[in-house]
């Protein structure tokens, strides 16, 4: 070899090697598959919970649809049975042991985006004064206070280990106790302001963890929850989770902790 040619080695060398370890990055990203986010839902049977399964599904999520009885949530399995990516599970968010097991059966695995939605009004025969029903109370606030804190208790490894990291709660404007001008609903009403109160102690200690929380009022939408309700006076389940979904897509730790009314506005507490 010529001494020319091997000084033409000693740098077209080191140059050939560069590029090969520069390109097999790329390659090795190119193989890997587009990271897919996933969204839990409780209460998913029916409602809103039912819609957030349909616009999550439909975006290509991975979707966990959560129902305390799912061989009778016939319209889910039928949206499971139609896309691969939508996973039904038992869930009652009342039974801490029914968390738990959740949690463990899908522990290791990311949560983007937790959706405390499952909820119940209680009997409103049952909320009158003088005639209040003590157990319903506390059925009330098992299902919509106890359970959304258990939930993030429990996949809150999952939560972080995730990209996204949010944690959304359908609230009420019946939990706005600076709304309030005549009294109703008492056992409802305080379950909402209960957890309002501890999702915005929560957004306080998850912000350093990159957690976002959010509570939203989804307004009057026509469920099951409305029943008696005139239809034009009532939201459409399409309208009111597409905007629930545009809020929670928004939703960064410089907003977390806020009361945010389906329209972008916040709420006062």
């Amino acid at each position: 070899m010529t001494t020319a040619r091997a000084a033409r080695l000693l740098w077209v060398v080191p140059l050939l090697l560069a590029h090969l370890l520069a390109a097999a990055p790329a390659a090795r990203a190119a193989d890997e598959p587009a990271y897919v986010p996933t969204v839990l839902v409780t209460g998913a049977n029916r409602g809103i919970g039912l819609e957030y399964i349909r616009q999550y599904g439909a975006r290509g999520w991975n979707v966990i649809a959560t129902a305390r009885r799912p061989a009778e949530a016939t319209e889910l399995n039928a949206l499971a049975a139609a896309n691969p990516r939508i996973t039904v599970e038992p869930l009652d968010v009342s039974n801490y042991d029914s968390i738990d097991a959740l949690a463990r059966k899908y522990a290791g695995k990311p949560v983007d985006v937790l959706v405390n939605n499952a909820g119940i009004t209680g009997n409103a025969r049952a909320q009158v004064l003088g005639k209040l029903n003590w157990p319903e109370f506390e059925q009330v606030l098992q299902t919509n206070v106890i359970g959304p804190l258990k939930m993030v208790e429990a996949f809150l490894p999952s939560i972080e280990a995730s990209r996204q990291k949010k944690i959304v709660n359908v609230s009420s404007s019946e939990g706005s106790i600076g709304s309030v001008i005549q009294g109703r609903t008492y056992f409802y009403r305080a379950s909402k302001s209960a957890l309002n109160m501890e999702m915005k102690n929560l957004a306080a200690v998850l912000a350093p963890k990159g957690i976002a929380v959010a509570m939203i009022n989804p307004g009057p939408v026509d469920t099951d929850m409305m029943a008696g309700m005139p239809k034009s006076a009532l939201r459409t389940k399409e309208d009111s989770v597409a905007d629930l979904i545009r809020i929670t897509d928004r939703l960064t730790v410089g907003t977390t902790g806020v009361f945010w009314n389906w329209s972008g506005e916040q709420l006062p507490w």
